[in-house]
């Protein structure tokens, strides 16, 4: 399966098609999967868990934007898009502050992490 055939069922919250995900990534998302795109001009650290206590997974490149499967309440971290205790799950055992996602709400936009 060729990217281009990944990229065209994952779209961002602004409709345009991702194209910072990683093709490795991009296998693993469903088709039609929404993506959020990290701050411009940061690279996230992505943790184990909600807070910046938790260890360092590993860093999303610039222009990077990702899928929100669940969101949790954590440590309250301050960045572009503001103040927040809400951390994004990206992938198993990864989470983001969503302080550095461009998700168009200051509250949750996916169901709780359990």
């Amino acid at each position: 399966m060729g990217v281009e055939e990944n990229i065209a069922g994952t779209v961002t919250t602004d409709g345009a098609v991702a194209e910072a995900v990683t093709e490795e990534e991009l296998e693993t998302l469903a088709a039609g999967t929404v993506v959020y795109p990290i701050a411009p001009g940061y690279r996230v650290n992505v943790r184990r868990g909600p807070g910046t206590q938790y260890g360092i997974v590993r860093t999303l490149p610039y222009g990077m934007s990702v899928p929100v499967y669940c969101q949790k309440p954590g440590e309250r971290v301050s960045g572009p898009y503001g103040t927040s205790n809400v951390w994004d799950n990206i992938a198993n055992g990864q989470f983001v502050s969503d302080a550095y996602v461009h998700t168009g709400s200051d509250g949750y936009i996916a169901p709780r992490c359990d």
